[in-house]
């Protein structure tokens, strides 16, 4: 059986922004171990700085330009993974054993697949994880979630999450991984 959210992410109120109205994201997580996200953006995409497109491929400091993220812990450990997607279809993960405390795994075996549909109004990015790749314990168990987006626009940055714990933007405090998914039944 399939777990499924659908979740506003908020913008920070250090980065107001009028370029982006809102950003909405999917989550639905299978029994057969994948997390797939649908990150949907509402706004003036003409006025949004939208990588092009490329292909697939390992880079880093993709949160420099719009991209979207997704932080995933087990539920009661302080080891975190991030993944960045980007809409030009470059990616990354780093694993983390505490906060901010790691790097990047550049394993092209655990590449997320991207795909990006834009109109001038909607920019949608879908991305799917396989959690299994990430350990043994993650399709089993309980995951605590951030999601967030950093978008460059022609008005700046703005930084978009579940939720802001802190007075700076930082999707790294565990406080922002708000979102609790529960391992699917087995049907």
């Amino acid at each position: 059986m399939t777990v499924e959210h659908q979740l506003d992410l908020i913008c920070h109120p250090s980065t107001r922004t009028e370029t982006v109205r809102a950003i909405e994201v999917f989550v639905h997580r299978s029994a057969g171990a994948e997390l797939q996200m649908t990150f949907r953006l509402e706004g003036d995409i003409p006025r949004i700085r939208i990588p092009p497109p490329g292909a697939p491929r390992f880079a880093t400091q993709l949160w420099r330009r719009t991209c979207f993220e997704a932080f995933i812990a087990v539920e009661g450990q302080h080891t975190y993974h991030e993944f960045n997607f980007a809409p030009s279809g470059e990616w990354a993960i780093y694993a983390f054993s505490s906060y901010r405390k790691g790097g990047p795994v550049a394993n092209e075996l655990m590449r997320p697949q991207i795909a990006v549909r834009s109109t001038g109004r909607t920019l949608e990015l879908e991305t799917v994880v396989r959690l299994d790749l990430l350990s043994a314990i993650h399709p089993r168990a309980p995951l605590r979630t951030g999601l967030s987006a950093v978008i460059e626009a022609s008005d700046g940055l703005s930084y978009w999450a579940l939720s802001h714990p802190a007075d700076k933007p930082d999707f790294h405090n565990a406080d922002g991984f708000s979102l609790l998914l529960e391992p699917p039944v087995p049907e």
